[in-house]
C-alpha cells in the first residue's frame, strides 16, 4: 500500500510538462523604445531619478519636513500595516506545503443491563497532506508574494508623492516670502511717493489727480500684502496637514537654497521599469495574472490528498490506562476532474483574457510615464529659457522708473505726468513678482521630472 501510495504521488508530481511552473517574465513585445520622445536620455545611472530624496533635496530644513512627513503621514503608517498582512498571508501561502497534524482523544462509556460500564478511549493521531493539483500550491505562492511586492510598490508610490508635496508646499512659501518682501518694500516706496506728491502738489508743482492715482496705487499694494500673508498661512497648514501636524509656522530659508543639478539626464526609458511606482505596480498586476492564469490551468490536473491515523485503544479493557490495540492506516487519494459543464474551460479563458489586459495596463503606464517625463522636460527648459528675458525686463523697468521719477521730479518740461510714473512702477512690481514666480517654476518643473524619474520612491534609512 506504502510503495502504491508513493508511486501515485511521484506519477502526479512529474506531469509538470505545460509550464505551471514556470517564474513571470517581462513579455518581450514590449515597447520601450523612444518613450521619451524627442527628449534627452543620457546615462541612466546619472539619471535623475537614481538620486535618493536626501541627495536631490540639500536644503536642511526641507530634509527634516520630509523625515517628519515619512515617519507621521497616517497613509504611510497603513501602508506599513497592510505590507505586514501581506506578508502574513504569504507565511500562509508557504504553510501549505507542510501537512496538517491534529490529535482526537476520545472516550466511551458501555454498559449492558445496568452492569459496571466498559471504558473504551482512543488516542488517535492523524495527518493530512494535500498536495494539491499540478502546480496550484505553487502558484498561489507566487501570488501571494506578488501581494507582498504590490503592497510595498504601493507604499512607494506614496512615499513619492508625499517627498514631492512637501518640496513643492515648502518652495512655494519660500516664493510667497520673497514676494511678500518685496511687496512689502514696494509699499514702503510708495507711501514715501504719496507724502512726496502731496508735497509737490502743495508747491503748486503737481496736482490732485496726481495725488490721488499714487494713494490708489499705493492701497491696491497694501491690500495685495494682505493677499501674500494669506496663501502663507495657507501654504503652511497645508503642509502641517500632509505632516500630521496642528497649525504652526514652518521654519525655512529661501529659493536660493535649492540647488539644481548640474546636468539633467533622464536616463534610458527602461528605468522606468524599475523606478516608477506605478509603472512597476501595472507589471506586478501583469505577474498576478500570469500566475492566475497557471493556477487555472491547474485545475485540469490530478488534486493527490495522502492522510493518515496512528493510535491506540484499551479494546474495552477495565484497565484505565492500559493500550490494548495498536490502530493505523495510510490513504492516498487522487482526484481527476473529468466534467464540471465547461466551467474550467472558462476560467481559463477569463484568466488569460484579464493577463491580456493587463499587458496593455502595463504597456499603457509605459506611455503615460514617457510622456510625463517629456513634458516635465519641456516645463523645465521653458522657464530656464525666460529667465535671461524675464532679467532683462527688470532691468530696462528699473531704468524706466529712475527715468520718470526724475524727470515727474523735475517737471520742468511737462512731459511726464504721475501716470507714466505709475505705470513704470506697477509694471516693475509685476515683473519682479513674475522673476520669483518663474524661480519657483523651475524648481517645480525639476521636481516634477525627478518625480516622473521615479525619484523619491525608495526607502531611504
Amino acid at each position: 500500500m506504502k510503495k502504491q501510495v508513493f508511486i501515485i504521488a511521484f506519477a502526479t508530481l512529474g506531469l509538470s510538462s505545460c509550464g505551471l511552473y514556470r517564474n513571470y517574465d517581462r513579455p518581450s513585445d514590449i515597447q520601450t523604445d523612444g518613450l521619451y520622445g524627442t527628449a534627452q536620455t543620457g546615462n541612466t545611472e546619472q539619471s535623475l531619478g537614481a538620486k535618493a530624496w536626501r541627495e536631490f533635496f540639500t536644503d536642511p530644513q526641507l530634509q527634516a519636513l520630509i523625515e517628519r512627513g515619512l515617519a507621521q503621514n497616517l497613509n504611510m503608517r497603513q501602508l506599513d500595516l497592510q505590507i505586514q498582512e501581506a506578508q502574513e498571508y504569504l507565511k500562509c501561502s508557504k504553510l501549505a506545503y507542510i501537512p496538517s497534524l491534529a490529535i482526537a482523544p476520545q472516550g466511551q462509556l458501555s454498559s449492558f443491563d445496568w452492569s459496571k460500564p466498559l471504558k473504551f478511549y482512543t488516542v488517535p493521531l492523524s495527518a493530512s497532506w494535500q498536495i494539491g493539483s499540478i502546480g496550484s500550491l505553487r502558484n498561489a505562492k507566487k501570488t501571494a508574494e506578488v501581494g507582498v511586492e504590490q503592497t510595498r510598490v504601493a507604499q512607494q508610490a506614496v512615499q513619492q508623492a508625499l517627498v514631492a508635496n512637501i518640496a513643492n508646499i515648502y518652495y512655494s512659501l519660500c516664493m510667497l516670502d520673497a514676494q511678500l518682501a518685496i511687496s512689502e518694500q514696494t509699499a514702503k516706496n510708495w507711501r514715501e511717493s504719496v507724502e512726496l506728491t502731496r508735497k509737490l502738489m502743495a508747491a503748486g508743482r503737481s496736482n490732485k489727480a496726481a495725488v490721488a492715482q499714487s494713494e490708489a496705487n499705493c492701497y491696491s499694494v497694501e491690500a495685495n500684502l494682505l493677499d501674500l500673508r494669506e496663501g502663507i498661512i495657507e501654504a503652511e497648514n497645508a503642509l502641517c496637514t500632509i505632516l500630521g501636524e496642528a497649525p504652526h509656522h514652518i521654519e525655512r530659508s529661501s529659493l536660493s537654497a535649492f540647488q539644481a543639478p548640474a546636468a539633467i539626464e533622464t536616463g534610458i526609458p527602461l528605468a522606468l521599469l524599475q523606478n516608477r511606482p506605478d509603472v512597476r505596480q501595472a507589471e506586478l498586476q501583469l505577474a498576478s495574472k500570469f500566475y492566475a492564469v497557471n493556477s487555472a490551468k491547474a485545475s485540469f490536473y490530478p488534486a493527490l490528498t495522502l492522510s493518515g491515523t496512528l493510535g491506540f485503544t484499551n479494546n474495552g479493557s477495565s484497565i484505565e490506562l492500559s493500550p490494548g490495540k495498536w490502530i493505523w492506516n495510510a490513504l492516498g487519494q487522487l482526484a481527476q476532474p473529468i466534467f464540471q459543464n465547461g466551467r474550467l474551460r472558462a476560467q481559463k479563458r477569463v484568466a488569460e483574457m484579464q493577463q491580456e489586459e493587463a499587458k496593455m495596463a502595463f504597456q499603457q503606464s509605459l506611455v503615460a510615464a514617457g510622456n510625463e517625463v517629456n513634458t516635465a522636460l519641456v516645463k523645465l527648459q521653458t522657464a530656464q529659457g525666460k529667465r535671461q528675458f524675464i532679467d532683462g525686463q527688470i532691468r530696462a523697468l528699473n531704468d524706466a522708473v529712475q527715468a520718470t521719477e526724475a524727470l515727474y521730479k523735475d517737471n520742468v518740461s511737462h512731459q511726464v505726468n504721475y501716470l507714466n510714473v505709475l505705470t513704470a512702477q506697477t509694471g516693475l512690481l509685476s515683473a519682479q513678482l513674475g522673476q520669483l514666480a518663474n524661480q519657483y517654476a523651475v524648481i517645480s518643473a525639476t521636481i516634477e521630472l525627478y518625480q516622473a524619474l521615479g525619484g523619491g520612491s525608495l526607502r531611504e534609512n
